[in-house]
C-alpha cells in the first residue's frame, strides 16, 4: 500500500458515527505508522473549537490541522499559526473594514467570538434572507477593493475572508511542502465550505452520504471522475470512499 494524504473536514464528516470513527482511526493510525501517510483536519472551527472536539471524540493527532475555514494552517502539533501561510493570505485584506461594511447589514448576527479570527469575520446568516444579502454584501465589499471572499454553508454560517485561503488552498500548501501528487491525495467533506477541497483538481474525493444540498448540487453540477459519492454516513461513508479509491484495504 502506497502513502497518501488524508485530508478531511471534521462535523458531520469525520465525526458523525463514532463506531466507524474508531474503525477509520485504527486504520489511518497504522497506515501512517507503516507507510508515512499524513492526516489533515480541515474544518471551519476555530483551534478553540476544535481542542472541545478532539477531547471530546477522542481524535487522532493530525499532521497538520487546518482551522477557522483554511484561514490558519498549524502543522506537526505546533502551538503557533503558520506564519508563510499567514503572509501568503494576507496582501489586500483589510479586517475592520470587512467589519464596518458588515455592520450595516442587520441580517448578520456575528458568531461567537472565538470564531472571530485575524483572517476570518464570521456571522450567522439565515437561509431565507442569504440570496439577496449575500449578494448586497458582496457588491459593497467589492466597491472597496477587499481581497475578499464569502463562504456560505450548512444554510447558517457565513465566513469572510481573503480571497486565495480557503480549504482547497491550504491543501495544496500543504501538498507542496509534503510533496504529494493530486492522485495521492484524497479529501472528504459534507458541506458548502468543503467545496473548495473538491475544486481545486485531481484530487480523490468522497462526499460522505449525509452531505448538505449545497454540496450535492456543486456536485452534480460539476461531475468528475475523481469524486466519489459514498452510501454510508459520516466516519462510515470515508472508510467506503478510501477501499473504493484503493487507499485502504
Amino acid at each position: 500500500m502506497a502513502k497518501f494524504m488524508f485530508v478531511t473536514d471534521l462535523d458531520n464528516t469525520l465525526v458523525g458515527d463514532d463506531q466507524a470513527l474508531v474503525q477509520l482511526n485504527q486504520m489511518l493510525s497504522q497506515h501512517r505508522e507503516e507507510h508515512g501517510s499524513k492526516i489533515v483536519y480541515a474544518t471551519g472551527r476555530s483551534l478553540v473549537l476544535y481542542r472541545e472536539l478532539e477531547e471530546e471524540k477522542n481524535l487522532l493527532e493530525p499532521d497538520a490541522l487546518v482551522v477557522s475555514v483554511g484561514t490558519e494552517i498549524y502543522l506537526d502539533g505546533n502551538h503557533s499559526v503558520d506564519s508563510s501561510w499567514s503572509a501568503q493570505i494576507a496582501s489586500g485584506w483589510n479586517r475592520d473594514t470587512v467589519v464596518t461594511i458588515a455592520a450595516k447589514f442587520y441580517e448578520l448576527k456575528p458568531q461567537p467570538d472565538t470564531e472571530q479570527r485575524p483572517f476570518k469575520v464570521s456571522f450567522f446568516l439565515e437561509e431565507q434572507v442569504s440570496q439577496p444579502v449575500l449578494e448586497k454584501l458582496e457588491s459593497e465589499l467589492q466597491k472597496y477593493g477587499l481581497n475578499i471572499k464569502l463562504i456560505y454553508s450548512s444554510g447558517i454560517d457565513l465566513d469572510i475572508v481573503p480571497r486565495q485561503s480557503d480549504k482547497g488552498q491550504a491543501m495544496q500548501f500543504l501538498r507542496q511542502i509534503w510533496k504529494f501528487a493530486a492522485e495521492e491525495t484524497v479529501v472528504c467533506g459534507d458541506s458548502g465550505n468543503d467545496i473548495a477541497l473538491f475544486a481545486v483538481g485531481n484530487e480523490r474525493g468522497i462526499l460522505v452520504g449525509n452531505a448538505r444540498p449545497e454540496l450535492l448540487k456543486w456536485h452534480s453540477e460539476n461531475p468528475a471522475d475523481c469524486r466519489y459519492l459514498a452510501q454510508n454516513y459520516c466516519a462510515g461513508g470515508i472508510l467506503e470512499g478510501l477501499k473504493y479509491f484503493g487507499f485502504l484495504e
